[in-house]
């Protein structure tokens, strides 16, 4: 359902320290299927249940970290509109050609204060998901393999200036705050978590002192049991995990959070509450941040708060 024009998450491009360690991860263990490979090295996914060409791209570097965040557009109209508007707002575009992306439209990128580099787009080739468009299957047996979410979902972003950066989301780009936690003042954002559309959120930033930090990227599953399976899943593939399986307060959402081979974290859940923009937004606050976050353990713990890339 689009609100505003901006339809959800479109994908993700990750720095990783070992790419085919980190083929092998994504692909096995996570359950994603790999769409394709590019002069840059870069390798391409998505998750089964989705239609178009990628959602997430992972390159070779020397450090872990996210290099840009991109939303899909309704049109080629809204793109147009979304770009002459964020230059009236002060904010500097730069506009990156079609098919620089495997499979990808033109894309409008620009920073926010928090230090991430967003991007607008599109078009982007549908490859289907393995299901005609007339009268298909309810699901695919054989592309259940891994954890296999059925879709990327969201990102929570670390940075300096949140407060900035939900300016040109809100007033820019038609998001709208659904919860929120504030510091100890009562007024001052600690952390925010936007929506685009009814979902609980397509974004999240806590503030942070260092700028353009990734806390993780969010893949959907489909129950709390799918999420069950995934910490086995995870146990048996010695992955790291971080915390989990539990609950949020905020959004309450199920979850699991853990780290791919390069230190990145990565969360995979389900559920959630819907939004709407006409809701006031849930407000938590800092004598209760820790059932907000992890309800059933009601505190934080130290890796949650301070490990990012």
């Amino acid at each position: 359902m689009a609100m505003t024009g901006v339809l959800r998450p479109g994908h993700a491009q990750m720095r990783v320290l070992d790419l085919e360690e980190s083929v092998k991860f994504y692909s096995d263990v996570v359950g994603l299927v790999e769409t394709g490979r590019d002069k840059q090295g870069r390798v391409y996914f998505k998750a089964w249940d989705e239609r178009d060409h990628n959602s997430l791209i992972i390159r070779q570097a020397d450090k872990p970290g996210l290099d840009f965040f991109a939303f899909k557009v309704d049109s080629k109209a809204t793109l147009e509109k979304l770009d002459a508007d964020l230059i009236a707002f002060g904010v500097k575009t730069e506009r990156i050609p079609a098919g620089e992306l495997l499979e990808t439209g033109e894309r409008v990128r620009f920073p926010i204060p928090t230090g991430h580099v967003i991007e607008l787009y599109a078009e982007k080739t549908d490859v289907g998901n393995g299901q005609p468009y007339v009268n298909p299957e309810a699901w695919i047996p054989a592309a259940e393999h891994g954890i296999a979410p059925t879709r990327f979902d969201h990102g929570l972003l670390y940075g300096p200036d949140i407060d900035g950066a939900r300016e040109i989301f809100e007033k820019v780009l038609g998001f709208y705050v659904v919860e929120r936690i504030v510091l100890e003042d009562g007024k001052t954002d600690l952390a925010i978590w936007l929506s685009c559309s009814i979902k609980a959120h397509d974004i999240a930033m806590v503030r942070h002192p260092e700028p353009g930090k990734l806390h993780h990227v969010s893949f959907l599953l489909e129950s709390w049991e799918k999420v069950l399976r995934a910490a086995d899943l995870m146990s048996i593939n010695r992955v790291k995990i971080d915390i989990g399986p539990t609950r949020h307060g905020v959004t309450r959402g199920t979850t699991i959070y853990a780290f791919d081979p390069s230190g990145n974290r990565f969360e995979t859940f389900c559920g959630g509450t819907s939004g709407y923009p006409d809701q006031q937004p849930i407000k938590w606050t800092m004598e209760d941040v820790g059932r907000g976050i992890f309800y059933h353990d009601r505190a934080l713990n130290d890796t949650f708060l301070s490990v990012v890339t």
